[in-house]
């Protein structure tokens, strides 16, 4: 466990915050009202900024989007001219989410993102024109979304090949992974841009069949949680390093990982908040983002527990997972997903894995890297586990199988707590 950290008040929000802010407060819709303006203009208020409400999802959909626009300014006009992207999200924590993106911004956000690491800027200066292979939930995957099967051509997005086709990749056939990877193979990718149980489940298939990308420089695995399972399998088989890019889709790419291991985060895009954290410095994220006029977020409840550190370099993040996946353990403690992640560190065999919390017990499902499973594996894990969660081993079961199932979304989950619905397998 990390060691506790000394926990000091919230700094001011600096004037590249709080200037956009006070526009914003006064032109955008969802916030011209006393709600907000009462907070910000608030006599003698010493940090107006942080007075302010937390928005969340449900505020983005209230009247989208003359939230945001206007009565005056139509969306399909703005469509039109092509200064605006109308995109949604995934929906895996609740019901989708329409979102206002300008033409333009995602791509640039994603960039100011990417360059935070040496090794990808250096790569981009190379490859102006870099090529990437995109395997994650068809369902929707920010820039591209589709149903049946589309052609390889109505996949292509400029330097992007989207290859799934399917959101159950743990029932991809032998044909559906030839398919990918010979597609991949053909578009010579400089990396590949994975959510991270599709990027296993293809690794695996090329390593069984000796498959290689020669023109691969490393991996992006974003879309969800990055487990230290899914980085050692796909470091392994296709021997270039893993990098952890995270954000949502209503805020954009916010903390990427460099070469040190430390996310860092990409000040210009956003303003980072960590509230109510606890002892140990663990807290919710809450963002406020930049550089989407049409649409910006003003401390928008994320949803996902980070931890801040800056004791002895630069900024940086421990993201911990979703609020809502956390466990909660006998004696009352927060527990979450990585820290359970971090009971599968040094440990090989396990590809992928899901937590479940039963009525005084845990149970733990996992997809093995190889057969046979090695044999001291889930004694390994059911200790570990039962430390963590502070309760008996025999309290905790440690089951192998060949299939575990997303959510409706196509993204996997890691834990789910006794209140949360599991995928019917």
């Amino acid at each position: 466990m990390l060691a506790t950290t000394e926990l000091k008040p919230a700094a001011a929000a600096p004037p590249s915050v709080t200037q956009p802010v006070a526009r914003w407060l006064r032109r955008i819709p969802l916030y011209h009202n006393d709600r907000y303006l009462g907070a910000w203009d608030e006599p003698g208020a010493a940090d107006p900024f942080r007075r302010l409400p937390l928005m969340t999802k449900a505020d983005i959909r209230r009247d989208f989007p003359r939230n945001f626009l206007g009565a005056e300014v139509e969306l399909e006009d703005l469509l039109e001219r092509d200064l605006v992207e109308l995109e949604h999200t995934s929906g895996t924590s609740e019901e989708r989410t329409p979102l206002l993106l300008g033409a333009g911004w995602w791509n640039e956000q994603e960039e100011r993102a990417l360059r935070l690491n040496p090794l990808v800027r250096h790569v981009l200066d190379e490859f102006p024109e870099a090529r990437r292979v995109t395997l994650s939930s068809p369902v929707c995957s920010g820039d591209i979304c589709y149903r049946g099967v589309p052609t390889r051509s109505e996949r292509v997005l400029g330097n992007a090949l989207f290859v799934s086709l399917s959101r159950l990749p743990f029932l991809w056939s032998e044909g559906d992974l030839a398919r990918i990877a010979a597609e991949a193979r053909e578009w010579e990718p400089q990396f590949l841009d994975v959510d991270p149980v599709y990027g296993v489940v293809f690794a695996r298939y090329c390593e069984r069949h000796g498959i290689r990308l020669p023109s691969l420089q490393f991996i992006l695995a974003s879309y969800e949680f990055v487990s230290v399972t899914h980085r050692r399998v796909l470091e392994r088989v296709f021997r270039v390093p893993v990098f952890n890019l995270y954000g949502s889709t209503e805020t954009g790419h916010l903390l990427m990982e460099d070469t040190h291991g430390r996310m860092r985060p990409s000040e210009e895009t956003a303003f980072l908040e960590v509230i109510e954290p606890d002892a140990e410095g663990r807290g919710e994220l809450v963002v406020t983002t930049l550089t989407n006029e049409f649409m910006p977020l003003i401390r928008y409840r994320i949803g996902d527990l980070v931890e801040r550190h800056q004791a002895g370099g630069p900024v940086h993040y421990t993201v911990h997972g979703r609020s809502r996946d956390a466990l909660r353990s006998p004696d009352g403690r927060r527990v979450t997903a990585w820290q359970v992640d971090q009971c599968f560190a040094g440990l090989e065999g396990v590809a992928h894995y899901q937590l479940l919390e039963e009525p005084d017990r845990w149970r733990l499902r996992f997809v093995p890297d190889a057969a046979p499973c090695p044999s001291v594996l889930p004694a390994t894990l059911r200790h570990r586990l039962a430390l963590l969660l502070g309760v008996a081993p025999e309290l905790v079961t440690v089951e192998p199988t060949d299939l575990l199932l997303p959510e409706s979304s196509g993204k996997f989950r890691l834990l789910y707590p006794a209140r949360r619905a599991v995928p019917k397998s």
